[in-house]
Formats: structure tokens, C-alpha cells, sequence
């Protein structure tokens, strides 16, 4: 007796398409909560409040219901091999350096608001960028997934930026995103452990909300930062010796 075929998803036979889909999706909330929140003169946080809360309950109730919070890399820390967590130093870099713009005065409350914000925005664009695209696009090799997710990553950010910006600030903020975008993809085909890079994205926000800002008083700052991730993004490229493998990732329920 024959043993009955393991039924492919949707994403496994069109990770393309797939990607395509949840990208759209994406931008067209954060478009329409955007439009909703001009119109009602709300507060700016409230375009990614009004989108991504919803999109975290689905993300929630898709990952328990489906059975995917390991698969998208909800592991505990310790299943980091202890040799690799070396690769999150420059990210260590990264917030020490952000730290030292300073911070502005604020109330415990805003305090309060910002943690939850950036928690849910980092828990939403990890589980999106390095979860659900990064993962669907593995099918098609390494790299394309590595690069797709790292541009789409991007290209949402610089959207979300270009408004009310100069040219100078908007070339930063790609070149930032980009490789940042490659730096946490690089780490998840690594290590397969989302938290961390959840984590930083949290960490990096807050410091960011809570910070000084004035940006063009600290480029020099920024410009140490990317160097430090473009030297991150060698230096994890090259620790690929050998082509990815990994059962987990290969198989899909």
C-alpha cells in the first residue's frame, strides 16, 4: 500500500506569489490606517497602531492555530549554538551607539506607551520580514530569500520615511534599512531564532522614540552605524561556508 502524499500549501507551491500577497497586504493596511488617521487628526503612531494590532492577532492566532511558532524561529535562546552568538555583538554596537545621542525628557506614561509600541512593532515586522517571507522564499534558495526580504524590508521603511524628509536623510534611511534588513535575515538563516532580533528591533526603537531627535545633529553617529552593519553583513556572509541546510526549514506542515 502506497503511503498518501503530503498535501503542499499554498505557500509551498507559490512562495512568489505568496510573498507578493502578504507585502500588499501589509502596505495596503498601513495605507488605509494612515488615511483613516490624517483624516482624524490622530497622533502619528496611530497608523501603525490602528494596522498592526490586528495584524499581530492574526499573526497570534495563525502561528497557534497552525502550529508555527517554532517553524518561524519562536525558539528558546538556548538553542543559539554557543559559538554563534558572537554574530549579535554589532547589534550590541549599534544600541550603545544610538544610546549616546541622549535622551529626552518624557513621562512614565509615554515611557509605558513607547515599550508597547515597539514591542509590537518589532514582534510584527520580525514575524513578517524574517518569519513569513523570509521562510517562504527559502524554497527558492538562500539568497534570493536573504535579498527579497531584505528589499521589501526596506522599501516599507523608506515609504513610511520619505514624507517631510530631505534627499540626504532619505538616502540614509535606505542604505540603513538595507542593511539592517540583511543583517537580521542573515542571523535568522544562522540561527533560526526569531527572538533576538525581535528583541534588538524593540530595543532599537525604544532608544529611538525615547532619544534625541534631532537626527542632522548626530550623522556621524549614523554613518559609524552603517559602517559597523556593512562590516556585519560581511562578516555573516562569509561565515557561510557551506550552503544552508536544515531540516526545519525544509519541511513544512
Amino acid at each position: 500500500m502506497s503511503k498518501p502524499r503530503h498535501k503542499s500549501s499554498f505557500s509551498q507551491k507559490r512562495p512568489v506569489l505568496t510573498v507578493v500577497i502578504i507585502e500588499l497586504l501589509l502596505l495596503l493596511a498601513v495605507a488605509a490606517a494612515g488615511t483613516y488617521a490624517t483624516l482624524q487628526e490622530l497622533s502619528y503612531t496611530a497608523p501603525v497602531l490602528i494596522s498592526f494590532i490586528p495584524i499581530a492577532l492574526v499573526l497570534i492566532v495563525y502561528f497557534t492555530v497552525k502550529q508555527k511558532w517554532s517553524y518561524f524561529g519562536f525558539k528558546s535562546l538556548g538553542s543559539i549554538p554557543a559559538g554563534n552568538w558572537i554574530y549579535y555583538a554589532p547589534l550590541i554596537l549599534v544600541l550603545i551607539t544610538i544610546s549616546l545621542k541622549g535622551f529626552r525628557t518624557i513621562s512614565v506614561s509615554e515611557v509605558l506607551f513607547f515599550i508597547f509600541f515597539t514591542l509590537l512593532v518589532g514582534f510584527v515586522e520580525e514575524s513578517i520580514y524574517r518569519g513569513l517571507i523570509l521562510k517562504t522564499l527559502l524554497a527558492k534558495g538562500v539568497k534570493p530569500a536573504v535579498v527579497t526580504s531584505t528589499i521589501l524590508f526596506s522599501v516599507t521603511h523608506v515609504l513610511n520615511a520619505m514624507s517631510g524628509q530631505d534627499t540626504a536623510q532619505t538616502i540614509l534611511q535606505v542604505v540603513y534599512a538595507l542593511l539592517l534588513g540583511a543583517v537580521l535575515a542573515l542571523l535568522m538563516v544562522k540561527n533560526d531564532n526569531i527572538v533576538p532580533l525581535i528583541l534588538f528591533h524593540f530595543a532599537h526603537n525604544l532608544i529611538q522614540f525615547v532619544g534625541n531627535d534631532n537626527s542632522s545633529a548626530f550623522i556621524g553617529y549614523d554613518l559609524f552605524i552603517l559602517g559597523v552593519l556593512a562590516v556585519q553583513t560581511v562578516w555573516l556572509a562569509m561565515s557561510f561556508k557551506k550552503p544552508y541546510v536544515s531540516s526545519h526549514i525544509d519541511q513544512a506542515s
